[in-house]
């Protein structure tokens, strides 16, 4: 039974093997055109200039504390060695 069923089979199944398939794949040339790419920049530059001008600002308000400081100490020891007139 087995030997009746394989020799049936077996034709079936070089027959399978034997189909010839054919592909075609046509490759077209690529073509490639510039790409133009504009990058808004402007929030980047526009946090480093304040981060930079802060500092700056920052230093200058320093300078300018120190500098009322001391021209209220010198204002306030000048009051006090003044001699008193009536």
């Amino acid at each position: 039974m087995k030997t009746k069923l394989f020799a049936a089979l077996l034709p079936v199944a070089l027959w399978g093997c034997s189909i010839d398939t054919h592909n075609d794949v046509n490759v077209k040339p690529i073509e490639i055109k510039p790409i133009h790419i504009t990058i808004d920049i402007n929030v980047k530059v526009d946090r480093a200039l304040d981060d930079f001008f802060d500092d700056v600002d920052n230093a200058k308000k320093a300078k300018t504390a120190e500098a009322e400081k001391a021209k209220t100490a010198e204002t306030e020891k000048a009051k006090t060695t003044e001699p008193a007139t009536k």
